[in-house]
């Protein structure tokens, strides 16, 4: 397809056509997320359990597993992540943030944790990821949980939910 497009401009430029209209240009891998807010405002009683990384040919993965009904969900690019109800940031590598805000907690209806992370601060091992450069825990607070993740650049990604087994995945384009 870009050979036939490198084509299509040449032969333009020879007719004395100035250019092709931008449409023309197929997007990374065909992808057209954008890298816009996605959110689902869905509730859930599901629980988190587990997070980790994924790497896929056109972009990176991040996943949450829930225990129970899928949840909703708000992610988005910030200048800081953040730490609901302190305030404190989150320290993230990558040239920009995303803040993963699961409407899920990660303790049970007794207050026993159902995710407790051996590092805060490295929630899966990214190294060696085209896209993803950290993914550290913020915090469970009042029925959300909020995970830091660090990115190379400000990409497109997309946010979905699955079931069987129930998770939230945000995977994050490796370019435009």
């Amino acid at each position: 397809m870009r050979r036939f497009l490198v084509l299509l401009a040449t032969l333009a430029a020879c007719v004395g056509l100035s250019t092709l209209p931008a449409a023309a240009t197929p997007s990374y891998c065909g992808l057209v997320w954008g890298s816009q807010d996605k959110s689902n405002p869905k509730y859930s009683p599901a629980t988190l359990t587990a997070v980790r990384a994924g790497r896929h040919e056109c972009f990176d993965r991040m996943v949450v597993d829930l225990a129970g009904p899928s949840a909703g969900y708000l992610v988005r690019y910030v200048d800081t992540v953040t730490e609901d109800g302190s305030g404190a940031p989150v320290p993230l590598r990558g040239g920009a943030f995303l803040q993963v805000t699961v409407n899920a907690p990660a303790y049970d209806d007794a207050g026993n944790m159902t995710y407790r992370p051996a590092d805060r601060t490295e929630l899966a091992n990214v190294n060696g990821y085209q896209t993803l450069r950290q993914l550290a825990w913020a915090v469970s607070f009042e029925g959300q949980s909020t995970i830091g993740l660090g990115v190379r650049a400000r990409l497109p990604f997309r946010v979905s939910t699955l079931d069987n087994p129930t998770r939230v995945v945000v995977d994050v384009a490796h370019y435009w």
